[in-house]
């Protein structure tokens, strides 16, 4: 996927405050704490944090459906297509016809309502009524609304709820084709190994506040080794001596080294070479929901906010 480091969205200090509702407690509740977030043009941005973390309430304030308390939210274009929470159409009205009602007051003709549910694969329930449909059809059915005239920005919040693995699968796929052909998309999400897999660039908030925003290489870090040997208090000398004493941690696996890939062959020769028996070494990566947890740990047990 191709970007550009020009944004096209941009928050500075965003924040929103409620009243506190709860008996007892005094002040304002925090639902949005000082976001300062760029997504750029043409990629994927992974909006990360649990349920109740933000991410609802300031996408609502991307769109303008939430009043700010403070701070700026800026978006470079007014084509923008949008599923934000469950969708909301006439249960008695077909998917089609449901579809063609939005088109004509956005101004677009009945071609628009066959070309997005094709896109999203309903086409052949295009004719159904919305009641009947399962809760993925109509999660299909709010990003087919979404993608009417060809947005340059698309915002989803959690579109693969409600989906099977199936489904899920050709969101992401979907998603990524969206990228590749130009356009941009804000994705909001609980699920880290989707945001892993389809995202640029993530920003994790918890707690209504944004604990990082970078690429999700650069989140996860640089690959280890995980080894294991005998003797091995001789395995974790040399691997101290390869890889500095802080760069090796004992765990049930045996040990982990921060040591890329490639210097792989260079420890067992050490190792050997030092009478040590290699039974296994194995490259490893951190995944995103090992980070994530170590991020957000500290703040875990914060109030949800929405």
């Amino acid at each position: 996927m191709e970007t550009n480091e020009t944004p096209l969205v941009t928050t500075d200090g965003l924040t929103k405050t409620y009243p506190s509702t709860s008996s007892g407690r005094r002040g304002d509740r925090v639902a949005v704490d000082r976001v300062s977030m760029t997504v750029r043009r043409g990629e994927v941005y992974g909006f990360l944090g649990p349920n109740g973390a933000g991410k609802t309430t300031t996408l609502r304030m991307l769109l303008g459906l939430v009043r700010p308390t403070a701070g700026t939210a800026s978006v470079a274009t007014d084509r923008i297509g949008a599923l934000i929470e469950g969708p909301g159409f006439y249960p008695y009205l077909s998917g089609r016809d449901n579809l063609r009602t939005v088109a004509r007051f956005r101004g677009y003709a009945d071609t628009e309502v066959d070309r997005v549910l094709e896109r999203v694969d309903l086409a052949a329930r295009g004719s159904d009524k919305y009641k009947g449909y399962s809760l993925g059809m109509k999660q299909r059915l709010g990003v087919a609304a979404a993608l009417m005239g060809d947005p340059e920005l698309i915002i989803l919040d959690e579109p693969t709820n409600g989906l099977d693995p199936a489904g899920m699968a050709d969101m992401r796929a979907l998603v990524v084709d969206l990228a590749r052909g130009g356009q941009t998309v804000l994705l909001s999400s609980h699920l880290l190994a989707e945001v892993q897999e389809i995202c640029d660039r993530v920003g994790v908030i918890n707690g209504g506040t944004l604990l990082l925003e970078s690429t999700v290489a650069e989140m996860r870090g640089g690959s280890s080794l995980r080894l294991r040997a005998t003797p091995e208090p001789v395995a974790l000398a040399v691997a101290m001596r390869l890889a500095g004493d802080d760069g090796v941690r004992g765990t049930p696996a045996g040990l982990s080294l921060d040591l890329p890939a490639d210097a792989a062959p260079h420890l067992v020769r050490e190792l050997v070479t030092a009478g040590v028996d290699v039974h296994e070494i194995t490259p490893t990566e951190r995944s995103l929901e090992e980070v994530f947890f170590e991020m957000t740990a500290a703040t875990r047990e914060k109030e949800p906010v929405s």
